[in-house]
């Protein structure tokens, strides 16, 4: 382990502190040099609780628990030394800090930390023996003042940064946010194109240990909204179904009173409402402990109705109980349309959960059309967000697992499924869903 002292100069470079602060998304040979800002990259070891020490748009600050440590996750494309220096500062005393790269038994150095304002400070060196996705770690040792330090960014120089590295460059659109939510990825389902398509059916599982709070398993999405399952807290989990209003508007309040999504009748226990922020529409949910390695069926139904609106209707079936239950149904108006644009998504709503991967099993998809016809789903594209398709994060996966869809985001692996490739799932011998319409909620 080595010990560094860094003092601040008497003075910084206006031209230093102007470089430290800005990130190079894709990097030359002749350049090796990147900063990237932890506003967007980091993560704490103690997610959702600020108290510690916590990430903001300006990175670590407030840190003040030993016990706190951050992980930081770039990825390189080349193998080589790679030198790392922080922009840091310690508003009063001094402390010292410890910075790993690597799992296991990786290389540390120790850093001597002092300076009311941003400088910075050199740790060393390190060799990079693998591409792909590394993680630095930050721990606190001993401090004199009320916090170890707070971070701006890190500085990545040598030969393992010469070529494309992957990370969140910066905070234009509100990326440091969507970054470290991660990326989500997307099943975009092959339908008949003259379908009149009145349900569509499907079949989540969330394997052991992948029900990280802050995810969302999207089972039918469709053009106007959305139905599925989500880890809400540690005690608290969600069946939700959304129906975007056609009024453009992130506020609710907004909506012309002709335009908002009017709910017709909900299942026992679910609270309805109003979303915005995404678009805006109705809301409902029931608060459902649903179990990880258990398979929930998802039943979706479009209704033309003949004043140019259309009644959506949700249905969740739960395995424990073999019981159907309502969640919902919504009448949209100036919407005459059968179910169009059939999708499943895998995303995470929580940014401080970030960083850890979470899988999902989509299964058995059918539609039924308005003259009572089964048809199964056995193609779908594969597709990500922005922050996938800017590179800014390449940890995301899908495609086939026996004769399930699969899709994956998170915990920074290494190999991303290339985006919009196609997949087959195998045509299984089982029989369209065996549902009773008549009995239904």
């Amino acid at each position: 382990m080595k010990v560094l002292r860094f003092l601040p100069p008497v003075t910084l470079p206006a031209l230093l502190l102007a470089a430290s602060l800005t990130a190079i998304a894709h990097l030359s040979a002749s350049a090796q040099t990147v900063s990237i800002p932890l506003g967007g990259n980091a993560w704490s070891n103690h997610p959702g609780d600020t108290t510690r020490g916590q990430i903001t748009d300006d990175g670590i600050t407030g840190w003040s628990d030993p016990s706190t440590s951050f992980t930081v996750w770039f990825r390189v494309s080349r193998t080589g030394r790679l030198n790392i220096s922080l922009l840091a500062s310690v508003p009063s005393g001094g402390s010292t800090i410890s910075v790993s790269l690597g799992g296991g038994d990786a290389m540390e150095h120790q850093l001597m930390l002092k300076g009311t304002r941003l400088h910075a400070c050199p740790i060393g060196n390190w060799e990079v023996r693998d591409t792909g996705y590394q993680v630095l770690v930050i721990r606190g040792v001993q401090r004199s003042g009320a916090i170890f330090a707070d971070i701006r960014s890190l500085s990545l120089s040598g030969p393992a940064v010469a070529g494309p590295a992957a990370y969140v460059p910066d905070n234009k659109d509100n990326f440091f946010y969507w970054g470290r939510r991660g990326p989500s990825v997307h099943l975009n389902y092959e339908t008949p194109s003259s379908s009149t398509t009145e349900y569509f059916y499907n079949e989540v599982t969330v394997p052991a240990d992948q029900d990280i709070v802050g995810s969302y398993f999207m089972a039918d999405g469709f053009s106007v909204g959305y139905f599925g399952m989500q880890v809400n807290s540690a005690i608290e989990r969600r069946i939700l179904f959304s129906v975007w209003s056609p009024f453009a508007t992130d506020d609710p309040a907004a909506i012309p009173d002709s335009l908002r999504v009017r709910l017709v009748k909900k299942g026992t226990g679910v609270h309805t409402g109003s979303f915005g922020d995404e678009g805006s529409g109705g809301q409902s949910y029931l608060v459902y402990p649903w179990t990880a390695g258990h398979t929930y069926g998802f039943l979706l139904r479009a209704q033309p109705m003949i004043l140019s609106f259309t009644r959506f209707t949700a249905w969740f079936y739960t395995p424990e109980t073999a019981t159907w239950h309502l969640i919902a149904s919504w009448d949209r108006p100036s919407t005459h349309t059968w179910l169009q644009h059939l999708h499943s998504f895998l995303e995470n709503f929580e940014p401080d959960y970030g960083d850890q991967g979470r899988s999902a099993l989509f299964s058995n998809q059918w539609i039924r059309d308005s003259a009572g016809r089964w048809m199964p789903l056995t193609r779908a594209r594969f597709t990500g967000d922005n922050t996938a398709r800017k590179g800014y994060r390449l940890d995301y996966a899908g495609g086939l697992a026996g004769d399930a869809f699969y899709l994956r985001n998170g915990g920074f692996i290494s190999r991303p499924t290339p985006l919009d490739t196609w997949f087959t799932r195998p045509a299984n011998r089982r029989s369209p869903p065996d549902i009773d319409f008549a009995t239904l909620p």
